[in-house]
């Protein structure tokens, strides 16, 4: 990378000196306020479009110009001096190379300023994050992990002293930082560690023992945010309670180790470690938050640092189809070129179409937080489980496309591939996710079923299985009108489905997963839809009606899913389909294996 380039990089952060945060001109991000986010309306057959227009567009012509020389720049570093295949293949990050993206600023991206930082804002730092996704994953977790999770914590929790001591170090690179929860026994269930801290006889110290597993940055680490039990009391009864206390641990303090380099399938120049602490004494002031609130303090770092997932993957779903469209527009097979055929115009099309949808729900989302929406914890969880399926799809679809080519070591879609399955698994497993969208959304339907009555509840299902969604009140291109009808109708279809269900069901709809993962499906489609529209509206507005043809083809499609989703949340047929499936499931798991005797007899 020439010094040119660095140098520039390293001016557009200074530029930010003159930045002010946006204000917050809308009276719905003031105060407190029930609710004010777009998917939990859906659950109650409201189409918000005050949470849905305009699309943000939050960044000032200074903002967006110091982004893009930041993007200029990072192009340079990761064409010139980044070697994403060597990173894989040696395990690691080279030194040299580190040491040049501390001097980018790379490690301090939205550290606000006067703690050495580069302040960006979340649209800003998603947009710079697209380059990772676009150059190398492996490496995009490893500042990830420093930044999005690993001294999020501080930020968003941390007191004036504690900012003052940690952050200037963890932005400039000069220490890494990790994000401490997992556990042997404790994965999706992060109340269930068994990590414990307690106080001391003094009243200075917590003394933490216990381990944990697959830490990013673990094993290089000298912050640690970290998650243990401790002693407390049970406000209702007055018996003896274990409460989760969030921590600000040094390797410095003594009693922290970890174990070797894990061995992984992809991201593999990110380190991943365990952890362990023996006796690590911690001085009381380095509570982050206070003290049992630190389940609070977990959630809301992983909730605020999914939105940077959606963008990293859009970055590499354009690189994807780049390399997917060249290939077909100058491969040759049966005399035409592949571009000719209609099943690769199929899978550029649907490549495409996921890409546009993931990208416009991802820079809704980071618009909203930038904008000072209070509440995003759903549509954050959305994007995730929208972007890592999309993003492993897309993969599929190019290594089908290239063929045998794609296949190839040296080609290097293989890495892309290995690198993106981590991705459905880590910072809350799709699986877990989908169920959160949809146990919150149905929370939200049985407080208002309850507060309706048996009766009330069952006249306004009635009356709104038959009465027309409302219109909007504001003005959507006429070409939009479409998509725009069929959102109206499915969120009203789908808040009456769910609350049938929610009625049905009652409290053991908990247990109904299969039914639960196709409510989280529709409630992910409908998301979809309403962030492409507006988003080509807002296009439009300016001007450009292109993208219109994205969105009314995503919103088609996605209306013939939401279709069958809901015609099987109803089905009584389906619903012994899926008992049937599900008693072979529990026979597998009995038998502990494949149940089939073999076909030949031996």
């Amino acid at each position: 990378m020439s010094l040119r380039s660095a140098s520039l990089l390293y001016n557009s952060a200074k530029a930010l000196r003159a930045y002010q945060p946006v204000a917050v001109t809308c009276k719905r991000y003031l105060g407190e306020t029930a609710n004010t986010s777009f998917a939990r309306g859906i659950f109650l057959g409201e189409l918000r479009e005050e949470e849905l227009f305009p699309y943000p567009d939050v960044l000032s012509a200074e903002q967006k110009e110091t982004i893009s020389m930041m993007m200029e720049a990072g192009h340079s570093f990761f064409q010139e001096t980044n070697d994403a295949a060597g990173n894989d293949s040696n395990e690691k990050i080279p030194e040299e190379q580190l040491d040049q993206m501390r001097a980018l600023g790379m490690y301090g991206l939205m550290v606000p300023e006067e703690y050495g930082g580069v302040a960006l804002t979340n649209t800003m730092y998603a947009k710079f994050g697209e380059l990772t996704g676009e150059y190398d994953l492996g490496l995009g977790i490893h500042t990830g992990a420093h930044q999005s999770i690993g001294y999020k914590g501080i930020l968003l929790y941390g007191n004036e002293e504690q900012k003052e001591k940690y952050l200037p170090s963890l932005a400039s690179g000069d220490v890494f930082a990790c994000f401490c929860l997992t556990e042997p026994s404790s994965g999706s269930d992060a109340s269930s560690i068994k990590t414990r801290a307690v106080l001391n006889e003094a009243g200075t110290h917590y003394v933490m023992n216990g381990a944990k597993i697959w830490i990013s940055n673990g094993g290089i680490a000298e912050i640690f945010t970290v998650f243990a039990k401790t002693p407390g009391i049970d406000k209702k009864t007055g018996e003896p309670k274990d409460k989760i206390t969030a921590f600000i641990v040094e390797r410095a303090f003594g009693g922290v180790s970890h174990g070797p380099p894990e061995k992984k399938m992809g991201i593999k120049c990110s380190n991943t470690a365990e952890v362990y602490f023996e006796n690590c004494e911690i001085p009381v002031e380095n509570v982050l938050g206070e003290e049992g609130g630190g389940f609070k303090v977990a959630m809301n770092i992983l909730n605020n640092g999914r939105f940077g997932m959606g963008a990293c993957l859009t970055g590499t779903m354009k690189m994807l189809i780049a390399k997917s469209t060249d290939h077909a527009n100058t491969r040759k097979q049966f005399v035409s070129n592949l571009r000719e055929y209609q099943g690769i115009q199929q899978k550029i099309a649907r490549m495409n179409l996921l890409c546009y949808a993931n990208e416009s729900m991802a820079y809704m989302l980071c618009g909203n937080m930038d904008r000072g929406a209070p509440e995003y914890q759903l549509e954050a969880a959305i994007s995730k489980i929208f972007a890592s399926q999309a993003a492993w799809d897309v993969c599929d679809e190019t290594i089908q496309i290239l063929g045998g080519a794609g296949f190839m070591k040296d080609v290097g879609i293989e890495r892309w591939m290995r690198d993106l399955r981590i991705f459905r698994i880590f910072e809350g497993t799709n699986d877990i996710l989908k169920l959160f969208v949809a146990l919150n959304g149905v929370q939200d339907i049985g407080k208002k079923l309850k507060s309706a009555g048996t009766m009330g509840a069952m006249m306004g299902l009635m009356k709104n299985k038959f009465l027309p969604a409302a219109p909007l009140k504001c003005n959507v291109h006429s070409d939009l009108a479409p998509s725009v009808d069929m959102l109206r109708g499915d969120i009203s279809k789908f808040s009456v489905s769910v609350s049938e269900q929610v009625i049905k069901h009652k409290k053991n709809i908990i247990s109904q997963q299969v039914l639960l993962n196709r409510v989280a499906d529709v409630a992910i489609l409908l998301q979809s839809m309403a962030s492409v529209i507006s988003r080509s509206n807002n296009m439009a507005e300016k001007g450009d009606t292109g993208e219109i043809v994205l969105a009314n083809a995503w919103c088609a499609e996605s209306h013939q899913k939401i279709k069958i989703l809901l015609d099987e949340m109803g089905d009584s047929e389906i619903t012994k389909v899926d008992e049937a499936v599900l008693a072979v499931g529990r026979m597998g798991l009995d038998a502990n294996g494949y149940l089939a005797k073999s076909p030949i007899g031996c």
